[in-house]
């Protein structure tokens, strides 16, 4: 009897397995915020870790107002190059660059009452950028909805020109879902992601979702632009001020620190090359030296400057790559770095200034105070008094000396010759805190 038990149980198992080896594998990567660079981590995460399992199918689900185009960029073109077919499921709002990146996928299905479109390129303020902006935008989507390919009738499958109208800045074209599927950027509308993933042909199929680790999170913060803006503003203002002032030490640490965060993305995923760390190095040992060793600002000052600049642009690049760096990526990475230095340089003025912290401005050699008390000796102003007095030699003046006036003995120097002890003589003047005295006798 138990004999019996185990067999049907292992024929049961059997049966289980096989029915679990033939299912397919869909693969869900969640996009329901900002597109910054913490998002093109986790896309580049999601796409390895998809073609590791050999997903069937890779499923985006969006739900953004857009975000940082070089991101998107990159986003849209990791999702093309997946050998497997990719959705994008439009959870509410696909707009600006998520409207991007629901075009790069093969199939689009989005949910009632959702929306997709307005792709125009605006700077920080929120103002739509001069038209050679928007115009390299147009070839972009244009080119991503061309990938997609004609019908058997030769008609478009993705309208390039409806493609280029969702540029603006003066006529968007965005869509509901049911205007998306009448144009032909949409599929279906459908209630729910299983729903979309059903109507696609994968019922019952097993599901798998992306899960950021802290490592995720933690590299697309630190590769954000404004962060490393802070950071460079730290390494730069740190090493000043280290530089600047008496065994502060503070300083230096928190630029060693930003140093190490700015660097930090590179060194994680193993495409810090080591000529940018050398080239950094390098720099600040120059600076140094032109600094404590060699005197006046030349080669070595302007070499070091350029080095770290060098450095810090270069590390905002994607290095794996570096022959096809754009011009605009290498203009982007040095706004960057002299966004840094300029809030820099505001925080070097503000901590030595009146506004700064009293123990960053005592720890300054420029703006210490040199008490008496602490053995510091200045110039009595209250010589200069003296001028004009009638004074008696106490010694020989050859020409320094000693002399009287009214019962006290001051040090001073006989602007003409020797001038014998116990002679009557005046003082003419005061300069480079001495006082000065001529004979009676010439006085003129």
């Amino acid at each position: 009897m138990n004999r019996i038990i185990t067999l049907l149980l292992a024929v049961l198992c059997l049966g289980l397995s096989t029915a679990a080896y033939g299912r397919k594998l869909v693969y869900i990567l969640p996009i329901e915020s900002e597109i910054d660079a913490s998002a093109w981590q986790h896309t580049s995460r999601a796409c390895d870790e998809a073609r590791e399992i050999s997903a069937d199918l890779l499923v985006v689900r969006l739900n953004t107002f857009g975000g940082a185009l070089d991101d998107a960029d990159r986003i849209r073109k990791a999702i093309v190059a997946m050998p497997m077919p990719t959705m994008a499921y439009v959870d509410h709002n696909a707009a600006s660059a998520g409207a991007m990146i629901a075009l790069a996928c093969d199939t689009v299905y989005m949910a009632p009452g959702s929306s997709m479109g307005a792709v125009t390129v605006v700077g920080a303020d929120g103002e739509p950028l001069p038209d050679k902006y928007q115009s390299y935008n147009r070839s972009i989507l244009r080119a991503t909805a061309e990938l997609h390919g004609k019908n058997p009738d030769g008609s478009w499958r993705r309208d390039p020109e409806i493609a280029v109208r969702m540029v603006g800045p003066d006529s968007v074209v965005t869509f509901t879902a049911e205007e998306a599927v009448e144009a032909g950027y949409a599929e279906g509308v459908e209630p729910s992601l299983s729903a979309a993933i059903d109507a696609l042909g994968f019922q019952g199929a097993e599901i798998r979702t992306f899960e950021p680790t802290v490592t995720d999170t933690l590299i697309g913060f630190l590769s954000n632009a404004a962060v490393r803006a802070l950071l460079v503003m730290l390494i730069l203002g740190g090493i000043y001020m280290e530089m600047h002032t008496a065994g502060l030490g503070f300083a230096g640490a928190v630029s060693f620190v930003a140093a190490v965060l700015y660097f930090l993305p590179m060194l994680i995923l193993g495409t810090l090359p080591g000529w940018i760390v050398i080239l950094f190095i390098a720099g600040v040992v120059l600076i140094a030296l032109e600094i404590f060793v060699i005197p006046g600002f030349g080669v070595c000052g302007v070499s070091g400057i350029a080095a770290v600049f060098i450095a810090l642009c270069a590390a905002l690049l994607d290095t794996d790559s570096i022959a096809g760096v754009t011009t605009s990526q290498i203009l982007t990475s040095c706004m960057v770095v002299v966004a840094g230095l300029l809030m820099a340089v505001g925080l070097v003025w503000y901590l030595t200034s009146s506004h700064g912290p009293r123990w960053v401005r005592r720890s300054s050699e420029l703006m210490k105070e040199l008490k008496v008390s602490d053995g510091f000796v200045g110039v009595d102003m209250t010589l200069a008094e003296l001028v004009g007095s009638m004074a008696v030699t106490a010694t020989m003046m050859r020409p320094a000396g000693k002399i009287v006036v009214n019962g006290r003995i001051y040090d001073a120097v006989a602007s003409n010759g020797y001038i014998d002890e116990g002679e009557s003589v005046q003082v003419t003047r005061f300069q480079n805190a001495q006082l000065y005295v001529e004979p009676l006798e010439i006085k003129v």
